[in-house]
């Protein structure tokens, strides 16, 4: 088969190349999946570049945790009956060789979620981290039916999910953005409520639509957010954070204890296993409702996998994927 593949840390072009290997099978417990996208995520030029540190199976590396395709094998234990089924991948690379920018990935079974019939393999790759993600972030507190959600991000990929998460859930759904074009994304993916965070009087737009304050804050930068966040958050409410930022938040212990707030932090690679079963099967149920659409995709062939990463170190809007095989 061919795959992307790294030996070394270091910028995409230096250290990525398509090489034929060969065809891996699927030991006790796996399956084989023929890859029709390959999902790009900030995590996955993170690791490549040696940014942040991830243990590796083998001195090779296929990239990229996420991914849809077609099961067309299975290993010792696995029901026959999932030759053929439609997939959704995620942490395919975590701990082993092969991630989904290869014609081909071994996973195992439970990572490897059938896709309804109503989503397109492009949706399925653009799951993942970010839907995963956005549930742990949502849910990790207990049920929305009823509570204010404030998306932090809301263009982003971790962002989109979440607002259209929330929504299924009965929640009502504030965004913040940097700009009027993010703005649209965010309101596309359903958010009624766009606020642009960098407003004088953001604060008092959010309070106008919660005058008793925010349930659950979704937060993709702590450290520029959080004063904005703590003017708006309702007492008893949690601040959610996905990602880091270089510079520290700095925390007034003291203002988070008076109002008993959470502040909670999410990595996927450390969740406990029943928060992944509970993610897949709920994003699932709001796939198979029509309740979660793709974003912005860009589209990259498999033999550009370089470029990809770069486009999403860049920060490119949307969703990146790696098309491998678009005829499945």
């Amino acid at each position: 088969m061919l795959a992307a593949v790294y030996r070394d840390h270091g910028p995409a072009a230096e250290v990525l190349r398509i090489e034929e290997l060969d065809t891996p099978s699927p030991g006790p417990g796996e399956v084989r999946v023929r890859v029709a996208y390959s999902g790009v995520n900030p995590t996955d030029w993170k690791t490549r570049s040696g940014t942040v540190a991830q243990p590796r199976a083998s001195h090779l590396q296929v990239p990229n945790q996420d991914g849809s395709g077609v099961v067309d094998e299975v290993g010792p234990g696995v029901d026959p009956a999932r030759i053929g089924q439609r997939v959704w991948l995620y942490m395919a690379a975590y701990k082993r060789v092969h991630g989904t920018a290869a014609q081909f990935t071994v996973i195992p079974s439970d990572q490897a979620i059938p896709l309804p019939d109503n989503a397109s393999m492009r949706l399925g790759a653009s799951l993942g981290v970010p839907a995963v993600t956005a549930h742990r972030c949502l849910f990790a507190d207990g049920p929305l039916d009823g509570r204010t959600v404030l998306v932090a991000g809301g263009a982003g990929a971790v962002g989109r999910a979440a607002i259209q998460l929330a929504l299924a859930a009965g929640a009502t759904v504030i965004s913040t953005v940097s700009s009027e074009a993010k703005a649209d994304l965010a309101r596309e993916a359903g958010a009624r409520h766009v606020v642009d965070y960098r407003s004088p009087d953001a604060a008092e737009q959010i309070r106008a639509i919660a005058p008793e304050g925010v349930d659950r804050i979704i937060e993709v930068a702590p450290a520029s957010n959080l004063a904005l966040d703590l003017a708006v958050v309702a007492p008893n409410a949690m601040i959610v954070c996905y990602a880091a930022e270089p510079q520290p938040p700095q925390i007034v212990v003291r203002e988070l204890m008076n109002r008993n707030l959470v502040l909670r932090f999410v990595l996927l690679y450390t969740m406990p296993d029943e928060a992944f079963q509970q993610a897949a099967a709920d994003i699932t149920a709001a796939l198979t409702a029509g309740l979660l659409t793709p974003p912005p995709i860009t589209v990259f062939p498999l033999s550009e996998t370089a470029a990809a990463h770069d486009a999403v170190q860049a920060g490119a809007v949307g969703k990146v994927l790696i098309e491998v095989d678009p005829s499945l």
